[in-house]
């Protein structure tokens, strides 16, 4: 295990053996961090690595690189987790990007701060964003944007979405585009809001705008919230979650007991 320090100085970074870097911390711990780099003007993005972003950085390097740039980087998966700590490198517990939306969006609100919403079909991120400002009011919502198909690969749809972050220079991004997608357009405008965090959300909007049914609670600890939606969405789900991740899943599982033999922990 190799652990580092993030550029921003915001703690030590764990590298586990686990095809991606694993920050040990909790949902709290994530939200302090990064309202204390807001108050420095100091911005970053936060990554949450699940597996089936394992599955795929392991077979691309390029990805891989990319997601280590994250200057936080938290387990969304219960393998994830599970996996650390059968590795002997335990992170506590799952920190996931629907969560973060919500509770990130409380601390902007009594903060003060802005936030942005990008990404979803046409009107959910702006649902999304009523029903954020329906449960934090003196939330500032200065910006939503629902992205054509394709829009990444246009050089003027990414320079009118460009000049919009720069008119508006929110504080706080949220990026629902799905993976890699969204992450590799945070890290395409990172350098243009340097003063900005950004969190790479996946299915969050459409969670907050009431489209998509999440997981009941009691679920989500358990691991069993990917059974769940693929309950509801078979058809787009099936391939990834049981053909791809799930023997990805043994495989990270496994590989994390070989870490926890070799180093003797």
């Amino acid at each position: 295990m190799v652990a580092t320090q993030s550029e921003h100085g915001l703690g030590a970074r764990r590298r586990d053996g686990l095809f991606l870097p694993l920050d040990p911390i909790t949902e709290p711990e994530v939200v302090d961090r990064v309202m204390a780099a807001l108050a420095d003007g100091r911005g970053g993005w936060i990554a949450t690595p699940n597996v089936d972003h394992m599955r795929r950085a392991a077979r691309d390097p390029g990805l891989a690189a990319t997601l280590c740039t994250a200057d936080i980087s938290v387990a969304d998966g219960a393998p994830v987790v599970w996996a650390s700590r059968l590795a002997g490198q335990p992170v506590p517990t799952r920190v996931t990007g629907a969560d973060l939306l919500w509770s990130l969006s409380a601390a902007a609100a009594a903060a003060g701060r802005s936030v942005y919403l990008l990404g979803g079909e046409p009107g959910v991120p702006d649902r999304a964003a009523e029903n954020l400002q329906t449960a934090f009011p003196e939330l500032k919502v200065v910006g939503t944007c629902s992205p054509p198909r394709g829009f990444e690969h246009d050089a003027a749809q990414m320079a009118a979405l460009r000049e919009e972050l720069l008119a508006t220079a929110p504080d706080l991004v949220f990026v629902g585009l799905g993976f890699p997608k969204q992450e590799l357009v945070i890290c395409g405008f990172l350098k243009q809001l340097p003063a900005a965090w950004w969190l790479g959300c996946g299915a969050a909007l459409p969670f907050a705008a009431g489209d998509l049914d999440r997981a009941p609670a009691w679920m989500r600890p358990l691991g069993l919230e990917w059974l769940f939606r693929l309950v509801h969405e078979p058809r787009r789900l099936f391939r990834r979650y049981v053909l791809e991740d799930a023997p990805f899943a043994v495989r990270l599982l496994g590989r994390a007991l070989l870490v926890r033999l070799s180093t003797g922990i």
